[in-house]
């Protein structure tokens, strides 16, 4: 090509300096290719170097550069705590998720089936199947005796289970299916009734939450507390310590207990079932 044949000729070059007073000579600068090369090389050095500290050591390269090629020890400290705040926090999800499954699961199954076992242990079903009752008087008297008791059993009765005031009634209309009682953190919160723990665990809303199932399609719901002190499948009586109330969930206003009573899927007002004190 006619441009590639014209740099190979070209060995050195003047280059002409007029000046515009015509009262200065005219001065020449002889220039060769090799040293044009040099000078070319170094002036791109220079400048490269010069904008890399430039764009670096000012706030310029971090909105001029499309991205923060290098980070200062106190940003990578800073990625790698929210890298492990975002592991926890999915963590968290993942046992919210799990605990929302069992609470829904337990709200299922929480029939009066499970709390109907609490009376019918290995001892008792041995002693009450330990003699034939046809032909024997005795047995016959037993069994009469059996289901009069069971009969009575099956009229359930609940209590107050935290000591305190009631500062909101049951308004289902409203989406408060049950009374909040107010009690200071740590207020030990007991069994309103005897029955089978069918969940115990903690939810984003209401936080620790303790649910019994009890005789007769019955289940009752303690929410808000600050401590479980029963788990899963546990049997507890009337009246034994399960909680301590708290102010723990999102969906709380203060240090209280939220209780609730439902019957065959159906909200019930407590005040209503509860034992009242003369």
């Amino acid at each position: 090509m006619p441009i590639l044949k014209y740099l190979r000729d070209l060995k050195s070059f003047s280059v002409l300096i007029i000046p515009d007073d015509t009262s200065h000579e005219t001065r020449s600068k002889k220039f060769t290719l090799f040293r044009i090369i040099f000078i070319g090389l170094i002036y791109s050095i220079f400048v490269a170097v010069f904008g890399y500290y430039f764009f670096i050591l000012t706030s310029i390269g971090s909105k001029v550069l499309p991205g923060n090629y290098v980070k200062s020890t106190e940003e990578i400290q800073k990625t790698q705590e929210l890298n492990e705040k975002i592991i926890f926090l999915a963590k968290e999800l993942q046992q919210l998720k799990s605990a929302n499954q069992r609470l829904k699961y337990a709200i299922a199954l929480g029939d009066s089936s499970l709390a109907d076992t609490v009376d019918n242990s290995p001892d008792s079903l041995k002693e009450k199947y330990k003699n034939p009752k046809e032909g024997n008087l005795v047995g016959v008297i037993f069994e009469y005796l059996n289901q009069l008791f069971n009969q009575q059993d099956n009229s359930i009765f609940f209590v107050l289970p935290v000591n305190g005031y009631i500062s909101r009634a049951f308004e289902p209309d409203k989406g408060h299916f049950g009374i909040d009682i107010v009690a200071k953190d740590g207020t030990p919160v007991y069994a309103s009734a005897g029955g089978f723990v069918v969940f115990a665990g903690y939810t984003s809303d209401y936080g620790h939450v303790l649910i019994l199932s009890h005789s007769n399609g019955y289940l009752s719901f303690y929410k808000h507390c600050a401590l479980l002190l029963k788990k899963e499948r546990d049997f507890v009586k009337q009246g034994e310590l399960i909680a301590q109330s708290g102010n723990s969930g999102l969906a709380t206003t203060g240090p209280h207990l939220h209780f609730e009573i439902w019957h065959y899927g159906t909200a019930i007002d407590p005040e209503n079932l509860l034992l009242k004190n003369k």
